[in-house]
């Protein structure tokens, strides 16, 4: 009797101590397997042939990235680029204009035109997080690099369309439209924290793009762009982080 009811301490103790071990694998106290949801918001500088084109732009955009337990992340983002500092803009429209220099609406009237940053951009990335001055294994200074597609344009809009030199397909041979194969790479800091209300990311980003004109015709240059382009947008990121991850059992119940 005596070696069954040790017996049984020492299964209660066994099963209390698994169970134990279990409820401290949280976010806190272990590194663990999470998936997070972001959106972020980035102050972006142009560099390269990009500099000749715009000025500084704004990008928000939103992804998904996913941590293993051993603090490898990888993941997927697309951002919408924007922004209002154009570079050389009272020569983009140079051969329509009167000699007045200003263009006329279908009215006869001088038209209001304006001028806008326009583009976006894709990457899948992969990096790794170092849970270095960080509250919990899963916070701290990371690096990543990504692999994807960078488009921009000059976007121009004329008041209420109404000025059919800059309409249609005739704007498209003054939007500068290029795109292509682009690079990436970030370094910052993530936290996550305990309670799951409060996560975020900061850091630099910097990107490198090959990219060329896809217009058939450039209308201000009375020719067609064949340059092939090297585009440089450099800028700080901050990111609002919506994780999901299982929670661990905090408890054994026995019958």
């Amino acid at each position: 009797m005596r070696k069954t009811h040790t017996f049984s301490l020492v299964l209660v103790l066994i099963l209390f101590g698994t169970a134990s071990t279990k409820a401290q694998k949280s976010v806190s106290d272990s590194s663990i397997f999470m998936t997070m949801a972001h959106f972020s918001y980035a102050m972006q500088f142009p560099g390269g042939d990009l500099a000749d084109r715009f000025g500084m732009n704004s990008s928000v955009g939103g992804g998904m990235l996913f941590k293993t337990a051993s603090n490898w992340m990888f993941g997927f983002d697309a951002n919408y680029i924007f922004g209002k500092n154009i570079e050389n803009k009272d020569e983009l429209l140079s051969n329509i204009k009167t000699s007045y220099d200003f263009i006329i609406d279908n009215s006869g009237l001088p038209a209001e035109i304006n001028f806008h940053e326009r583009g976006f951009s894709v990457f899948g990335r992969f990096g790794k997080l170092f849970p270095v001055l960080s509250p919990n294994p899963n916070s701290g200074v990371f690096v990543m690099a990504g692999l994807g597609f960078l488009q921009h344009k000059i976007h121009i809009e004329s008041l209420d369309n109404m000025t059919a030199a800059v309409a249609g397909d005739y704007r498209k041979g003054y939007d500068k439209l290029c795109s292509g194969l682009a690079v990436n790479q970030m370094v910052g800091y993530l936290y996550m924290g305990n309670s799951r209300v409060v996560n975020f990311y900061a850091g630099f980003e910097f990107t490198q793009a090959w990219t060329k004109s896809r217009r058939e015709y450039d209308f201000t240059e009375m020719k067609k762009d064949v340059e092939n382009r090297f585009d440089l947008l450099n800028g700080f990121k901050v990111g609002w982080v919506i994780s999901i991850y299982k929670r661990e059992a905090r408890e054994y119940y026995f019958d």
